[in-house]
């Protein structure tokens, strides 16, 4: 479709609109219109432009905002028409193929809870739970601590049905047998995914908004972790808590994924957190920062259950 320009008034006003029709998906204040605005925007196709600026204003971050807005006029090219009312997400609008040949080896679509925890002392208490998901995220320079806490934890899940994915530390992982690996973002350039493929690891990968998420999905992984929705204090993070609107329009565009929700969820959250499609919840303090962890993992695997 061919750009064309629209009256200033009129893209304020179109802007406008969405924003207050889509004031949910805002993390943090909500910008002006005139903050929103670039001088490059200038002769984008019409859905586009219409758009762009009332992404910005919801603060989604600039790589994310413009992967929407194109997603938002293929979408438009697509049906013939605008829709304000139709948020994308189709997997064509997106660029996105369903299908690899690449293809992690597949894990439950549904998850469960999925505990995240320090070290193989946890792991084995949470295994003995009956927690269905772990990762092992333990944290340290020395190899041969990792390679020691490594394999406690896959002992430590042998005669259970948990499933132990461990956080980083790859190359052990394949050593010891583990079920799978999960990874950051800023892990992908320097993994060798084929490796991991080839020596039968499930790979769940974290992703925080839509261009994570798209190269995430283009490396085929068995789950994708969708994060942080609520704030959290455990690690640093680059972006805006997602919140639950988000969450939902992720869950969406990424359902032919297991999906994983993390980041600040707790025993009063999860309702609302599996209202998004999400087979998973993720959680660190809900469980390590309990005085009684056990009866706190089986209290959130009922809600998880009823709720599901």
């Amino acid at each position: 479709m061919s750009a064309v320009a629209i009256p200033a008034e009129q893209l304020r006003h179109r802007a406008e609109s969405l924003v207050r029709r889509y004031a949910d998906m805002r993390a943090g204040e909500i910008l002006s219109f005139d903050q929103a605005t670039r001088a490059e925007d200038a002769g984008l196709p019409p859905t586009q432009a219409a758009v762009l600026p009332a992404l910005r204003m919801l603060q989604f971050v600039e790589h994310d905002a413009q992967i929407l807005a194109k997603a938002w006029q293929a979408q438009s090219d697509r049906s013939g028409q605008f829709d304000p009312l139709d948020w994308p997400d189709e997997p064509q609008d997106f660029g996105l193929s369903r299908t690899s040949s690449l293809s992690f080896p597949a894990c439950p679509p549904a998850l469960g809870l999925y505990a995240v925890l320090p070290d193989a002392t946890w792991v084995r208490a949470m295994a003995q739970a009956g927690v269905p998901t772990l990762q092992l995220r333990f944290k340290s320079s020395d190899s041969s601590a990792i390679g020691q806490q490594v394999r406690a934890a896959v002992r430590a899940v042998a005669d259970t049905n948990a499933l132990l994915f461990i956080n980083d530390h790859w190359r052990q992982a394949i050593d010891e047998g583990a079920y799978g690996v999960h990874l950051g973002q800023e892990d992908l350039a320097d993994t060798p995914l084929e490796t991991l493929r080839a020596a039968g690891l499930r790979l769940g990968l974290s992703t925080h908004g839509y261009a994570e998420m798209l190269r995430a999905d283009a490396a085929a992984p068995s789950y994708l972790a969708l994060g942080a929705v609520f704030p959290t204090t455990l690690k640093r993070m680059v972006t805006l808590p997602q919140g639950t609107a988000r969450l939902r329009a992720y869950a969406r565009l990424m359902k032919h994924h297991s999906l994983v929700a993390i980041g600040g969820i707790d025993a009063a959250r999860i309702p609302e957190v599996l209202r998004s499609g999400v087979g998973s919840v993720a959680v660190v303090r809900a469980i390590v920062g309990e005085a009684d962890p056990v009866a706190s993992a089986k209290m959130l695997m009922k809600l998880v259950a009823v709720h599901r």
